[in-house]
């Protein structure tokens, strides 16, 4: 599955390399050659990893990746650190700041398409091509299907575009509650202006979607806080 990766690297040589890299792998790539530029793409947009060269001109990534685990709204985005830097320290350096992995120049294009594919699995599974299964519901995102055990069967269930994402997403955190605009966040994207209700509409769909097997009963309403998805249909 595509991930949207902010890059923000300085040197055109390397942002070439990733952009294609990236690209090839099915990768939505923004590049940043600075801070203020990936500061600025950030407010437009919330990417679901960010890429973050140690050395930039202005302010360091080091600088930037503080700035995100700062911010309430970004604290959440997987960083991966690429540099030349390679002492031990500055390795601890940059983990402790915040980031998910540290990859050294010069580096595979394999060996990062991996440790991309081993931070979204931890940070953002719902990012991955992995199937889920909880409570006897199955998704598959490669093939776009979900399936529901019922009376000893797999039964294939009909679902939108928008029902999918969101139960992807919540089959992904499981017990987890989530307000409607966080959902509006993480399914929609921040950049897309809708009414926190829509989730409401979504979420109706969804159960109705899981109906015939009886796994709605896994979509539970919290009172005041949001949605959360049961683990087991209790």
């Amino acid at each position: 599955m595509s991930a949207s990766i902010l890059v923000v690297e300085d040197e055109p040589g390397i942002q070439e390399l990733l952009k294609f890299n990236l690209g090839h792998h099915g990768h939505e790539v923004t590049v940043a050659a600075d801070a203020e530029a990936a500061t600025a793409s950030m407010r437009d947009s919330l990417p679901d990893l960010i890429l973050l060269d140690w050395m930039l001109p202005g302010a360091s990534g080091i600088e930037l990746a503080r700035r995100v685990r700062g911010d309430p709204r970004l604290k959440d985005v997987p960083i991966i650190m690429l540099t030349a830097r390679g002492d031990e320290r500055d390795k601890i350096l940059g983990l402790e700041t915040g980031a998910d992995d540290y990859i050294t120049k010069p580096f595979s294009p394999r060996e990062l398409m991996a440790r991309i594919k081993a931070v979204l699995r931890r940070r953002a599974p719902q990012m991955t091509e992995d199937s889920v299964e909880i409570g006897g519901l199955k998704l598959d995102p490669l093939a776009h299907r979900v399936y529901g055990h019922f009376a000893g069967i797999d039964k294939p269930l009909d679902l939108g575009p928008t029902e999918f994402r969101l139960l992807h997403f919540l089959m992904t955190h499981a017990e987890r509650v989530y307000s409607r605009s966080q959902l509006l966040d993480q399914v929609w994207g921040d950049h897309v202006f809708v009414e926190e209700r829509t989730v409401d509409v979504h979420i109706r769909r969804l159960r109705s979607a899981l109906e015939p097997t009886e796994h709605d009963r896994l979509i539970q309403t919290v009172r005041g806080a949001g949605y959360r998805l049961s683990s087991n249909l209790g």
